[in-house]
């Protein structure tokens, strides 16, 4: 069972470049959306104390909606950046949670209401903070999305739910999981592929049932699923071994197996990421032989998320004011 955590000690750490050859691009109403969207997150009790609503407004998650989804509409934005708003205070309320997050059978109890919700089976109870902000939400997307999309949306959120029990499973025993294990998981416990489920939704187009599970747009979503999945890891590891010893992060899933250094983890973290990227674009060129105007507009919505995350991370204090500040960062991505 492997166990072990890593220290900052020692030299001061290098946190290698993330090349990325996607265009970096910014909403119009970033700023606007972002002020809008955290009021509304305030306003929901989701979050506890001021402490930590002042915290939320620093980490500007608004411009992480802005920059991954820089051409819809004001009102798209805004739907958009209330989902993230909502997933992140999820994260560090129960899945990052002392109480919550480290029991596997106290999260799993408190599933169920959050997916009867989903399913439209019943309403939450008035002091459900979380319950009654999803249920909103649902209805917002249902406006905006046909039946399939909601569903689509639907059905990655429900795994999302269950994969933090997987998660929560593995703090509550200690456990660092293996490689192939955890970047299996990964695709699941970051949420990601609930947010790539309203890129159409957000552009205001549809992408049909056979076009969102053809193998190459299956390929190149999981390919930028790992890719938003190991910068984060990378990117965030200071934040996340605070709190959570960071086992669920690739640079301890790979320092620990591999017995190698935290440097030498970082610079194999970053290694993995220009394959991918070398992957994706190998099999774009396969996807530009048969693709729809909604699947290259898809695609394109999947390389603003990979290159907007980047952007967004390496600017938010929710991450960066984690490292020691002898901390040696590339000059660009």
């Amino acid at each position: 069972m492997a166990t072990s955590a890593h220290s900052f000690s020692g030299r001061p750490l290098h946190i290698p470049p993330l090349p990325c050859p996607f265009p970096s691009e910014t909403n119009e109403h970033a700023v606007e959306v972002d002020a809008e969207s955290h009021t509304w997150l305030a306003a929901s009790h989701m979050l506890k104390g001021a402490e930590t609503i002042e915290h939320f407004r620093r980490s500007k998650i608004g411009m992480l909606a802005a920059r991954t989804n820089p051409a819809v509409p004001r009102d798209s934005l805004r739907l958009i950046n209330d989902w993230y708003n909502w997933l992140f205070a999820f994260d560090d309320a129960f899945c990052e949670g002392e109480l919550m997050g480290h029991r596997a059978s106290a999260l799993a109890r408190a599933l169920p209401p959050l997916l009867e919700i989903l399913d439209g089976r019943r309403d939450p109870d008035e002091s459900d903070a979380f319950g009654l902000a999803l249920q909103e939400l649902l209805h917002r997307i249902s406006e905006l999305a046909t039946p399939a999309q909601v569903d689509r949306w639907r059905t990655t959120v429900k795994e999302y739910l269950f994969a933090q029990i997987w998660e929560a499973a593995n703090r509550e025993v200690d456990l660092i999981p293996t490689p192939e294990d955890y970047v299996m998981m990964r695709r699941i416990t970051g949420a990601t592929y609930t947010c790539f489920a309203l890129i159409d939704v957000g552009g205001g187009y549809r992408l049909e049932a056979e076009e969102w599970h053809h193998p190459d747009v299956r390929m190149l979503s999981d390919l930028a699923c790992d890719l938003i999945g190991w910068d984060n890891d990378l990117l965030s590891y200071a934040k996340e071994r605070g709190n959570d010893k960071a086992r669920h992060n690739l640079v301890t899933v790979l320092a620990t197996h591999k017995s190698l250094t935290l440097q030498d983890a970082l610079v194999e973290v970053a290694q993995m990421h220009n394959e991918a990227v070398a992957a994706f674009l190998d099999r774009r060129l396969a996807l530009d032989l048969w693709a729809t105007l909604p699947v290259r507009k898809y695609v394109r919505g999947l390389e603003h998320w990979v290159r907007g995350h980047i952007e967004f991370s390496l600017g938010s204090a929710r991450y960066i004011g984690a490292w020691p500040d002898d901390t040696r960062w590339p000059r660009a991505v």
